[in-house]
């Protein structure tokens, strides 16, 4: 992965930077040029000081009235209002934040996040942490080192006031940590037990499996292979494992054998996929269709099928999972998970713990959904 699209912590400046920047604005300041230059600039972004001027009242009276201080009379509170007016006044969100105790930033730590899916999903959470007034900070997980990194340090409320996490699993000495820290954590796509002390959103995969497999049986499809995520070591994900039980309970429960040669996993890609699901469909005893575990596998089962001369579907039936936008586009037969709902529902558990958090931890599991298109039909 190409580490320069990791967004990564603010990189390190050598002491001293600050200061000698405002040294420099100073000295240029006292050209005439620039003077006329940095004034029109101030104007631009007016302070509470302009304000105060202006309404000829003190600053801890202007900071009262956009705190809503109650001890203000209407008088002074419609001069400081009609003062911010005037001069488009706009507080600012870090300022008022540290004024109380508070970043604004939500911090998100995620693995590969440049993946479709969690692209997805971290759309849902921009879109509703802007929406209610907070920064967010995204930290890219690529080595089991950076994962462990981040745990570590990113539940810091000088830094971050809450914090999410993709798809990645604790162990109980990070559980143990999460818990002294005075940062709320929620969990999204993770549902190992170890989360349950902590707000979760979740994707019944199993069951998603097992509607892609069911699908295909239904059909009249009797030999349907599986292409797998490979385990990423030390990541202890469990979407892929839980997406194959789907698919094997569903065999079982049709009376149908879990044939191994039916089932291949590969490193996460296209290519792979592809490679993967020619090995499988040019050994004898072919399926007539394959669940692949994302829909950028099915994308690589599809191409193989046409190396081959497979028609899909009248050769091969194709599922897969995720319904990322290209999924649409191509007719993907595919599960439908709620992407970014899953998001929008993490910030909203995060602003819950904020404002409660004595309360219960919650876990919220998103249903999943069939969407059948033009890659799926039944067996000539």
């Amino acid at each position: 992965m190409d580490h320069r699209q990791e967004t990564a912590q603010p990189r390190q400046r050598p002491l001293g930077h600050k200061s000698k920047m405002r040294l420099l604005l100073n000295e240029l300041a006292c050209d005439t040029p620039w003077k006329r230059f940095h004034t029109m600039f101030a104007h631009m972004h007016p302070t509470i000081k302009d304000i105060a001027e202006r309404a000829g009242v003190g600053l801890g009276t202007v900071s009262r009235v956009l705190n809503d201080h109650p001890r203000v009379s209407e008088t002074t509170r419609a001069k400081v209002l009609g003062a911010v007016r005037e001069l488009n006044y706009v507080p600012s969100l870090a300022a008022r934040g540290l004024s109380m105790g508070k970043t604004q930033s939500i911090a998100v730590i995620a693995p590969f996040f440049t993946r479709s899916a969690f692209v997805e999903r971290l759309h849902g959470i921009e879109e509703t942490t802007s929406a209610n007034g907070y920064d967010l900070v995204i930290y890219n997980v690529d080595a089991v080192e950076k994962r462990d990194r981040y745990f570590r340090t990113v539940p810091d409320p000088r830094r971050v006031d809450g914090v999410i996490i993709i798809s990645l699993p604790p162990s109980a000495s990070d559980v143990a940590r999460f818990q002294r820290s005075a940062v709320p954590v929620v969990f999204a796509d993770v549902g190992n037990p170890v989360c349950e002390p902590f707000d979760r959103i979740v994707i019944n995969d199993i069951q998603g499996g097992r509607l892609a497999t069911q699908h295909l049986i239904d059909l009249g499809h009797r030999g349907i292979g599986y292409i797998g995520d490979l385990p990423v070591a030390g990541f202890n994900f469990t979407a892929g494992e839980d997406r194959f039980e789907g698919y094997r309970r569903a065999l079982i429960g049709a009376g149908l054998p879990v044939r191994p040669e039916h089932h291949l996993d590969g490193r996460f890609g296209r290519e792979v996929a592809r490679e993967l699901a020619r090995r499988m469909l040019a050994s004898a005893g072919r399926p007539t269709a394959i669940f692949a575990s994302n829909d950028t596998q099915a994308l690589g089962v599809i191409e193989a099928a046409g190396d081959l001369g497979l028609d899909v579907p009248g050769d091969l039936s194709v599922v897969g999972y995720d319904d990322i936008e290209t999924a649409d586009f191509l007719g993907l037969t595919t599960v439908r998970q709620l992407l970014f709902e899953s998001g929008r529902r993490s910030v909203e558990a995060l602003l819950g713990r904020l404002q409660s958090p004595e309360r219960a931890p919650l876990c919220d599991t998103l249903p999943v959904e069939l969407i059948v298109r033009r890659t799926t039909a039944p067996p000539r």
